[in-house]
């Protein structure tokens, strides 16, 4: 994959590329947007161990499909608040790889539960 950083536009202003381009004859998956809760239940109080076990979750996934984190090319993220940013982008940028994927982060009002601070899903691509 290709990570595409014109240098006719303003760079990143985190760890992400403004696009990725897949190769023809690659297998893509798309993953629900995970949340911050394990298989016990169980949901952690802030802002990094719940964006851990997003990644985690998403890690499963991908690993389900045959793939890594080096296979990200896209990650969707929503926040419930500014405060939350710093505390996400540090536990995302230890679990992706480079060149780091394509990169959205929106601040939104809430998620299903009111525990909930934080939702990632990807899109992943892998010859083959």
């Amino acid at each position: 994959m290709k990570s595409l950083l014109p240098n006719t536009i303003r760079p990143p202003f985190a760890r992400y590329s403004h696009g990725i381009e897949i190769p023809p004859d690659h297998r893509i998956v798309f993953a629900s947007g995970q949340l911050g809760i394990g298989p016990d239940d169980m949901v952690p109080a802030d802002v990094e161990g719940q964006t851990r076990q997003c990644f985690e979750n998403i890690r499963a996934i991908l690993a389900e499909a045959g793939m890594d984190f080096s296979n990200l090319v896209r990650i969707n993220a929503f926040v419930t608040g500014r405060e939350h940013l710093a505390g996400y982008m540090k536990v995302r940028d230890e679990f992706t790889a480079d060149p780091p994927p394509a990169s959205t982060l929106m601040i939104v009002s809430g998620f299903a539960r009111e525990a909930f601070v934080v939702e990632v899903e990807v899109i992943a691509a892998k010859a083959g």
